[in-house]
């Protein structure tokens, strides 16, 4: 009997945590971040691993800092013969990783050392990637650098944003955990250094990333936009206030105009012009103070006229 601790906080880590389950391990607790008010209300709400911890009727601690010598004391306590990560959000104590006799695994989502950092899901669609994918690997104190025991690829379709790769990543870190813990458990992986001077990395968005540069290509705006979809989102500023731009389609276009300007508005939208041929047709969008909409439904009560600007 393998006894295994299992950490991890969003959406992204449950099927990784349901696998278990179902796959009848032997979980003797679950460790993820402490609830946190969320919403307008500021609502005090549990982290999704939480529910499905609960859910499964698993033993829950939620360390502030993991580090903390009296917090991670409980976890050591649990004596895991193996500790599984997958998107927990705090860098673990070598203490921790060193305690269970088969280590510490992290289910990552990019092919390392591609894309370190706790926004790989992100900057793959950002950077036009045209796939990415899991890496199981072993954990160290150093970000995601520990020696990779399997990986698996994932496309990235055209039409892909962070919500639909978050989704196929996760179900596919979870698929690809299930096929590895059994050759991990039998001492039937030869594990292989990363190769440090090829890291990639992806820090978490900061808020100024997401800010449209209208000067660059549609391709890179057109990327820009779905690799902030449906979060934190993109934005750009339109008769002086945060418009928030939720979805928009590349549209080849032969007029020219300064980047940023409206070329043409149709049905479905104002087509704004960028740093080359391939112009944005800005299909749902969030005026300041607003819900989110359609443009189409925004043009129900107004327009936007030739030449506006987007972005001063």
């Amino acid at each position: 009997m393998t006894k295994i601790v299992f950490m991890g906080t969003p959406d992204f880590s449950v099927p990784v945590l349901d696998m278990l389950v179902e796959e009848e391990y032997t979980i003797v607790g679950v460790v993820t971040q402490p609830d946190r008010p969320k919403g307008r209300k500021r609502v005090l709400t549990p982290p999704p691993v939480k529910v499905a911890a609960e859910k499964h009727g698993l033993p829950v601690l939620q360390p502030e800092k993991v580090k903390d010598p009296a917090q991670l004391q409980p976890i050591l306590d649990l004596n895991p013969d193996l500790i599984v990560t997958a998107a927990f959000g705090q860098i673990l104590p070598n203490q921790l990783l060193e305690a269970p006799k088969h280590g510490c695994i992290n289910v990552h989502a990019s092919l390392l050392p591609e894309l370190r950092g706790g926004a790989p899901i992100h900057y793959s669609i950002l950077q036009g990637k045209k796939e990415t994918g899991i890496t199981i690997m072993y954990m160290v104190e150093k970000l995601d650098a520990g020696d990779i025991l399997t990986q698996s690829i994932v496309p990235i379709e055209e039409r892909d944003h962070t919500g639909s790769l978050h989704d196929k990543l996760s179900a596919s870190g979870s698929k690809l955990l299930k096929e590895t813990l059994p050759k991990l458990l039998h001492g039937e992986l030869t594990p292989v250094k990363q190769k440090d001077d090829e890291a990639t990395f992806a820090p978490n968005i900061k808020r100024e990333q997401e800010r449209i540069d209208w000067t660059k290509t549609g391709e890179e705006i057109y990327n820009h936009i779905r690799g902030l979809h449906p979060w934190p989102v993109a934005f750009t500023q339109y008769e002086g206030k945060v418009m928030k731009v939720w979805w928009g389609e590349k549209i080849e276009s032969a007029e020219k105009a300064e980047p940023g300007s409206v070329l043409y508005t149709d049905a479905d939208g104002p087509v704004v012009a960028t740093g080359n041929t391939t112009a944005i047709k800005l299909t749902e969008i969030q005026p300041a103070g607003k819900k989110r909409m359609t443009s189409a439904q925004y043009l129900q009560g107004r327009t936007f006229e030739k030449n506006e600007r987007f972005g001063e």
